[in-house]
């Protein structure tokens, strides 16, 4: 079982699944989101389509097209509002139900951006805290998922998750 924190682009990452930062209707957007679309095709939008959506915090998934992932996982991550609408626990359930669905795919490896520390501005290092303790405990008892990396697109992210490694 590994847990690794790299700088990089998560749509060029060779793994199982990758994780999209999707919002509720999964037909692509911003960020991470316009980059997953734009990298796997316009099969991604048809196949997303068919979904009818997604709840915040809750998690579907598709094959990757195009990309080097064999899936995608599209989990809508809580926009940031005070802190006080249960932003927490709506990202730890956006890790969790993420990884359960790779596990239930028999996914090995697994690539996550920083899910909604962007344009939902959830505090970077209160994010990359509930990443890092949700991944490694889901990490203890996974059967499939034996790897998993944060993909960080910046170096202020990058350490954001360095740190919350340490604690």
């Amino acid at each position: 079982m590994a847990f690794e924190v790299i700088r990089g682009d998560v749509t060029t990452m060779p793994v199982d699944a990758i994780v999209n930062a999707a919002n509720t209707t999964l037909l692509g957007g911003g960020g991470v989101d316009g980059a997953i679309h734009r990298a796997a095709g316009p099969e991604l939008l048809a196949a997303c389509r068919l979904l009818h959506g997604c709840k915040t915090g809750e998690a579907k998934i598709t094959p990757g097209f195009k990309l080097p992932a064999k899936f995608v996982i599209h989990t809508p991550g809580p926009i940031w509002r005070g802190g006080q609408h249960h932003e927490a626990e709506l990202l730890r359930n956006s890790y969790q139900n993420s990884l359960r669905l790779a596990e239930e795919n028999h996914c090995g490896s697994v690539a996550f951006p920083s899910i909604s520390t962007g344009v939902y501005r959830f505090p970077l290092q209160a994010g990359a805290k509930i990443a890092v303790t949700t991944i490694n405990e889901f990490l203890k008892t996974a059967q499939n998922v034996k790897d998993v990396t944060m993909v960080c697109f910046d170096e202020e992210t990058y350490q954001a998750y360095v740190e919350a490694q340490k604690v």
